[in-house]
């Protein structure tokens, strides 16, 4: 069994969030089977569904270049605001990159965005790997751990202009002199501000993340590999104090993970075996190509993708590496056993989205809470389930 970590948050139900299919092809490049449109018509049911089943969070992909099989794209900003739209709960994630944006008309974007949700508006910074769509596109292109120093900027400026007037800032890449937004982002109870998500594996990753990122986001891990993640995270956040109270509370983490529910294991683990023999060979290659420029050009060889096997990047993400694969108790279990070491929110993809977010909701997040409130007795506490949103099964209502 885990050891409980000093981060772990016991007394918190796990959040769960789906990655927007936003572009084609699906979340592993196979030619599997997938029941997965890109299509806005597909995303609006799917969104609808998601909420009714317990979901808090969707993250739409930022992706402007066909890359692992991936040849039509919708763009992240504007189909996020659509399923904002689409929806009454859900916050939808928008990723976007530093160096296409920049931060200061991000953040007026999201504040529109904000108010036309009445506040479920969230940001994905993502650093950039993807060299070409930068260089095609006649961008700069920072090496490695330059670009966390950009990113690190950019995340401070967007924090800024949504918190304070006359805001400024100096620095290497943005420099903001005593700027104002009105409206400020949507007063919504417990939240500082839009939240602001952040993702790498990466030294540097880690520690940008540590301090100022509200939520760290990883590749799929297995538990060991995630525990390091984890500390570097904390390590940086407490050099700067946070959590401490200081007003940047201690950040959380998410955790991505591809979920193959079946009746038996059998059938699970044949499934993958499935996606992994019908992969497309020259896509998942050329993605293995494109992201040496990740985890391999750090300096200390860690990052995303740096260990990564052909099995793994079928699923780009490294999802299976989390290993959400099973039947719902065995999935449920594993999902809490992640929870012990600090995960608070879990990014999940499948073959299938309508039908199998759907699933997730009926047959896994049931278990998943009555888990969660017998470790929370079992270690002095309660699992406080007052904002959680309704499931299918659970009968609970939003706070």
């Amino acid at each position: 069994m885990t050891d409980i970590s000093n981060v772990a948050r016991l007394s918190e139900p796990l959040k769960f969030a789906y990655w927007v299919p936003n572009v084609s092809g699906g979340l592993v490049v196979s030619t599997i089977v997938q029941r997965t449109g890109w299509d806005f018509d597909y995303n609006k049911k799917l969104a609808r569904i998601a909420e009714e089943s317990g979901f808090e969070y969707a993250l739409t992909q930022t992706r402007y270049a066909a890359s692992y099989g991936a040849d039509k794209q919708h763009e992240a900003t504007s189909f996020s605001l659509a399923l904002l739209a689409a929806t009454e709960r859900l916050k939808v994630i928008a990723a976007v990159h530093p160096g296409m944006w920049h931060p200061g008309v991000l953040a007026k974007y999201i504040i529109t965005a904000d108010h036309i949700s009445n506040g479920r508006a969230a940001v994905n910074i993502v650093s950039g790997w993807l060299k070409s769509e930068f260089t095609n596109f006649g961008l700069e292109w920072l090496e490695h751990d330059e670009r966390y120093v950009r990113t690190e900027e950019f995340i401070n400026v967007l924090r800024g202009l949504w918190t304070e007037k006359e805001y400024s800032q100096s620095g290497k890449y943005y420099n903001i002199t005593d700027f104002t937004l009105n409206p400020a982002p949507v007063d919504v109870p417990g939240r500082a501000h839009p939240e602001i998500f952040f993702g790498g594996n990466s030294t540097a990753a880690q520690a940008t993340a540590g301090r100022v990122a509200d939520w760290y986001f990883s590749n799929g891990k297995d538990l060991e590999g995630f525990k390091d993640n984890i500390a570097g995270v904390v390590a940086a956040a407490g050099e700067t104090g946070r959590g401490a109270g200081g007003p940047l509370a201690a950040p959380r983490f998410g955790l991505n993970g591809f979920v193959i529910a079946r009746d038996s294991e059998k059938e699970a683990r044949d499934t993958l075996r499935e996606i992994v023999e019908k992969a497309h060979k020259p896509a998942v290659q050329g993605f293995r190509d494109a992201v040496q420029e990740a985890g391999a050009s750090t300096k200390d060889g860690k990052g995303m993708w740096a260990d990564s096997t052909f099995e793994d990047l079928v699923q780009y993400n490294d999802g299976f590496k989390t290993q959400l694969i099973g039947t719902p108790e065995q999935i449920a279990g594993r999902i809490v056993e992640y929870k012990k070491i600090g995960v608070n929110l879990f990014l999940t993809g499948y073959l299938h989205f309508q039908e199998e977010v759907a699933a997730f909701g009926r047959d896994i997040l049931p278990i998943v809470r009555e888990l969660e409130a017998d470790l929370a007795r079992k270690n002095g506490t309660e699992l406080d389930l007052s904002g959680v949103p309704a499931s299918p099964t659970t009968g609970l209502v939003n706070a």
